[in-house]
């Protein structure tokens, strides 16, 4: 583990930061992380949209530090920025499922490209606001099947409306970032905003109950007693426990701080990490000890990338983000969680006892 660089608890005490997407999966452990480090964190997202749900469940939708509303709603954000008066944001709020895409793509459209206008727009109303992280998506590439990683320079794009709406999100805070000290309206007297974008791999770990997601749809299946339901058990994508690149958002804010790394990151696993669909599900078995099997969806199905992966070269020599769990013990810790929390164990413990060993494993020495 040497080498390995954790978010600073130094920093993180005492700062006010906005959260967007907080009742969402990936959302619910970075509030709990960065509370746990002493931040004063305000959450605004819609409301919960699945039964359970991990925010819900760890108490983080309950008082005053949480807003349930629509980043598309500009009088919104101007109130609660102006209240809040937040030091950081981090943006995690989008719709982030391809097939719901192809359902409502204006959805996808609105939601993540003005919704992510409408954040930079408060957050640079607001000269509170020192660094902002948007958060997109590794599906921002034009995907061309190759067999490399992507690279932060390689070229935007998206078959699917989810992916192509990701891509103008990307695009759209670029011009904004390199555009704001031109802009009038949002001149400032106090220190100048820093904007960094992040695009992480796929995202796993316990307390995932989101739709049409593999995990997630692993255990519905299993506790259902039914046969896993899959669609193209052939795709590789960079599959990651979710506290890797919370990580890295982490790393990055405190590096736009300091007013480095206004750019783009890749957070991505290591490249013998990037797997198949199969390989996820006949782990996911073997490690449940379970033999329902898995069959594959009838009829046509949307189109989705065969093949996907990131070069996250450049966040490991700027910011010092490596990951740390391999993709096996990535999936051992989320087994280990929807495990006890089936058996009755309580969800906020289970997630705080895992960040609390992903932060440990940095002060190990090394094997």
């Amino acid at each position: 583990m040497e080498g390995l660089v954790n978010p600073s608890p130094e920093f993180w005490a005492g700062k006010v930061v906005l959260l967007t997407g907080h009742t969402g999966f990936k959302g619910a452990w970075l509030q709990l992380w960065l509370e746990s480090m002493g931040a004063q964190v305000h959450g605004l997202s819609l409301a919960p949209d699945t039964t359970p749900n991990l925010s819900v469940q760890c108490g983080l939708t309950e008082g005053p530090n949480s807003t349930i509303g629509d980043i598309r709603d500009a009088t919104l954000l101007a109130e609660l920025f102006g209240r809040v008066r937040p030091d950081v944001v981090l943006h995690l709020a989008a719709q982030a499922l391809v097939r719901r895409s192809y359902v409502d793509p204006i959805e996808s459209f609105s939601t993540n490209v003005i919704g992510t206008l409408r954040v930079l727009e408060a957050a640079s109303r607001c000269d509170s606001v020192r660094a902002a992280v948007i958060i997109t998506t590794d599906k921002c590439y034009e995907n061309r099947e190759w067999i490399w990683p992507y690279r932060e320079t390689e070229a935007l794009g998206g078959h699917d409306p989810y992916s192509a709406s990701k891509a103008c999100a990307e695009i759209a805070t670029a011009a904004w970032r390199s555009s704001l000290g031109d802009m009038p309206a949002f001149r400032r007297a106090g220190p100048p905003l820093a904007i960094a974008t992040a695009r992480a791999g796929n995202v796993f770990g316990g307390g995932d109950w989101a739709l049409d997601r593999l995990v997630p749809d692993f255990y519905r299946a299993r506790a259902k007693g039914e046969p896993l339901v899959i669609r193209n058990p052939q795709a590789r994508r960079p599959w990651q426990h979710v506290l890797e690149p919370l990580a890295g958002y982490l790393l990055l804010a405190e590096h736009l701080w300091r007013g480095e790394g206004q750019t783009a990151y890749n957070f991505g696993p290591d490249q013998n990490d990037v797997q198949t669909v199969a390989y996820i599900v006949d782990r996911l078995f073997g490690t449940a000890q379970d033999g329902r099997g898995w069959v594959l969806a009838e009829g046509a199905q949307p189109h989705e990338a065969t093949f996907l992966a990131l070069d996250a070269a450049k966040a490991r020599a700027e910011l010092g983000w490596r990951p740390r769990l391999p993709l096996g013990e990535g999936l051992d810790w989320t087994h280990e969680w929807y495990k006890a929390q089936s058996e009755g164990h309580d969800a906020r413990a289970l997630t705080m006892s895992q960040i609390e060993r992903y932060v440990a494993m940095a002060a190990a020495p090394a094997a």
